[in-house]
């Protein structure tokens, strides 16, 4: 197939072209997201291909090419770049350096700033702090000395946190007195970390965001999330907030990411503090990627969050980020993924497996979208 755009049907405003059906698409990692990605990116017509060091990767069921390789192996994921048009990945820890020897091979979308700023807790919160979206009060620590100063600051209670690599819970520990403090850093591993300002929060939600490549940003409602073990286990939109937290919630999503200049799907974590009378929004985190709360978008919304990164990275225009449907997403976590039949028989139930091989306690098997009408 022609990979090009024809002249009359560029973008007659932006001198970006957009890449045509047809085209390769690469992506990094070959998880669920990775194989929701490819599967978005076949039905636009184009050609995913994995890059995934993990045999049996979900992924690798959903794409007609997939790479086996470490992301170290420098000549696989070269050649890999040459083989496709575009590369985007679908989680925040892929290493940085070796997508540094391909950027000149091909456009790496969303960039790399993202990934750097959101692999460092630190980095992240100075971000944030520049940009000038509301967040915890927070200090670095790389000591045990400098704990006790960051606490001194801050007080109990407060949380520790990794500045690399913790998720799902992982990577912190909350500290309530001084007891907690005086071994905390070592039970981090006495590596660099992050001490916040506990939040006392009554919800949590997230802001699933997209910008084009042109700069134009689409924004999903704000869901309400619910967590079980640290893992999240259920989306529900409408989240129920007064529409202020959520304009308050878009207008972030979007200084935040005018300010990485990213192209792409995000995922932006909130706390809401305060009261529901009177609700005050922080942000946690940010996720450069498609995110699992943003799951409900597959059955509550025309375009969903798959399609929108493939749509915003390939430079075509945003869809609408509206919903049509009320939905609860709720993630099938280890054995849970057994009662697929009780929910396929649910008429209002839209079951999602991930292919996994193996179910283990706390792993993401699937999700399952119930929908009701629009409130």
């Amino acid at each position: 197939m022609n990979r090009s755009i024809p002249s009359d049907m560029a973008d007659p405003v932006s001198p970006l072209i957009p890449l045509a059906p047809g085209s390769r698409i690469g992506i990094l990692g070959g998880g669920q997201l990775g194989a929701m990605l490819a599967g978005a990116a076949s039905e636009m017509g184009f050609e995913p291909h994995i890059y995934a060091p993990e045999s049996g990767s979900p992924a690798f069921q959903r794409a007609g090419n997939y790479s086996c390789k470490a992301y170290e192996d420098h000549e696989a994921l070269s050649d890999f770049a040459k083989a496709v048009d575009i590369v985007t990945y679908e989680f925040e820890n892929v290493p940085i350096e070796p997508l540094r020897r391909i950027e000149h091979l091909v456009p790496v979308r969303p960039g790399l700033m993202a990934l750097e700023t959101a692999q460092d807790r630190l980095n992240e919160k100075r971000f944030l702090q520049g940009v000038g979206v509301p967040l915890a009060r927070f200090e670095a620590v790389n000591s045990t000395e400098e704990l006790a100063e960051a606490v001194e600051k801050i007080g109990f209670p407060c949380v520790l946190k990794t500045r690399r690599f913790g998720y799902d819970g992982k990577g912190q520990i909350i500290l309530r007195n001084e007891g907690d403090q005086h071994t905390a850093f070592a039970d981090l591993g006495n590596q660099p970390c992050v001490l916040e300002a506990f939040v006392a929060f009554f919800a949590e939600t997230s802001q699933i965001a997209a910008r084009s490549l042109a700069g134009d940003v689409s924004s999903y409602e704000m869901a309400l999330n619910t967590h079980q073990d640290h893992i999240l286990k259920t989306t529900v939109l409408p989240s129920g907030l007064p529409q202020p937290v959520l304009a308050q919630a878009s207008a972030a999503a979007a200084a935040i990411l005018h300010q990485l200049d990213y192209v792409g799907v995000m995922g932006i974590e909130f706390f809401i503090s305060g009261t529901p009378d009177q609700p005050a929004l922080l942000v946690n985190e940010i996720a450069p990627r498609v995110h699992n709360s943003g799951h409900w978008t597959q059955d509550g919304a025309l375009i969903d969050q798959f399609e929108q990164h493939i749509r915003a990275i390939a430079g075509w225009p945003l869809g609408d980020g509206s919903h049509h449907s009320n939905v609860t997403m709720t993630n099938l976590i280890g054995d849970d993924v057994d009662n697929w039949l009780l929910f396929a028989r649910d008429p209002a139930c839209r079951v999602h497996l991930y292919g996994k091989g193996e179910t283990r306690a706390g792993r993401k098997m699937g999700h399952i979208n119930t929908v009701s009408a629009k409130s």
